[in-house]
């Protein structure tokens, strides 16, 4: 197995003047480490990735790379649209050591499936083990099945990151490709591992690591009643942290509970206060503040 558990789907902390702010990137990687997370997943969608300039995403997985000094895996999103682009940023980002890679699929131009298959393994043949995103709902392009199919077997190819919203998406994967599935969607993670995925790419782990690292060790133990005690606690703030566009309401949060500056670069920006009142007290409700 190459990813098993839960991995971070992390913030990039900005300071006020809207640069990115390293220090407080590097406390934020230990705490996750301290949450006893799997492993980290820098300048993804959470870590708001398309405004970031290609100097600062790499640094930013630099960064991440460096505190972590191979205390957990680290999965670099480093996927684009171009397949030019993703290309060049995997390759940079391999000179630092990463032990994978998240690759989106290509957004907007909306590749047929001839497309995304020579996308994805123009990728793969670099080298570095491959996580597949599969997120229509950003995307407006899913990964047909029959392309996950093919791509499972590049040797690279080695996980595809669930995030349709499908728990029977999962089980026709595992039904008819040989390829690893870590879930998307925090809500969905205890149903999709019962389905045979390997964990999850959290945004509530942001948050809550131990909690949620305790709820996917106990799915993935098989104690399906403590997992679901552990679900239970914790599902409307599941559902609460996506009140708003990703990652508006978890870095909101994470500004409310003092772990950063409530920070975003446009397009994004802050949500109504009547969302907030909403996001506060889902905290409350589960101690977090």
């Amino acid at each position: 197995m190459y990813f098993e558990g839960t991995y971070t789907a992390l913030v990039t902390p900005f300071s006020a003047d809207g640069s990115v702010d390293f220090k407080k990137l590097e406390e934020l990687v230990e705490f996750q480490i301290l949450g006893g997370v799997d492993g980290i997943v820098p300048a993804g969608t959470t870590g708001e990735s398309p405004t970031l300039r290609t100097e600062e995403h790499l640094k930013v997985i630099r960064t991440v790379m460096e505190k972590s000094a191979g205390r957990c895996k680290v999965i670099a999103g480093t996927g684009a649209n171009s397949t030019a682009e993703a290309i060049e940023l995997t390759t940079a980002a391999k000179e630092f050591g990463i032990d994978g890679t998240l690759q989106v699929t290509p957004y907007y131009n909306k590749p047929n499936v001839s497309g995304l298959v020579q996308h994805f393994s123009a990728v793969a043949d670099l080298g570095i083990p491959v996580v597949l995103y599969n997120v229509p709902g950003r995307s407006a392009c899913e990964i047909p099945l029959e392309v996950v199919a093919e791509l499972s077997q590049h040797e690279h190819i080695v996980s595809v990151k669930e995030a349709a919203g499908s728990v029977q998406r999962v089980i026709d994967i595992k039904a008819q490709c040989d390829i690893e599935v870590l879930s998307g969607d925090d809500s969905l993670a205890l149903p999709m591992i019962k389905e045979g995925a390997l964990g999850v790419i959290s945004v509530a782990s942001n948050l809550i690591p131990a909690e949620v690292v305790a709820l996917v060790s106990a799915a993935l133990a098989e104690d399906y009643g403590i997992a679901q005690v552990r679900y239970d606690k914790y599902a409307q703030l599941f559902d609460d942290l996506f009140i708003d566009t990703n990652p508006i309401p978890v870095k909101a949060a994470m500004a409310m509970k003092g772990l950063i500056e409530e920070t975003y670069r446009l397009p994004m920006c802050s949500m109504t206060e009547d969302k907030k009142v909403v996001l506060e007290a889902s905290l409350k409700n589960v101690g977090v503040l």
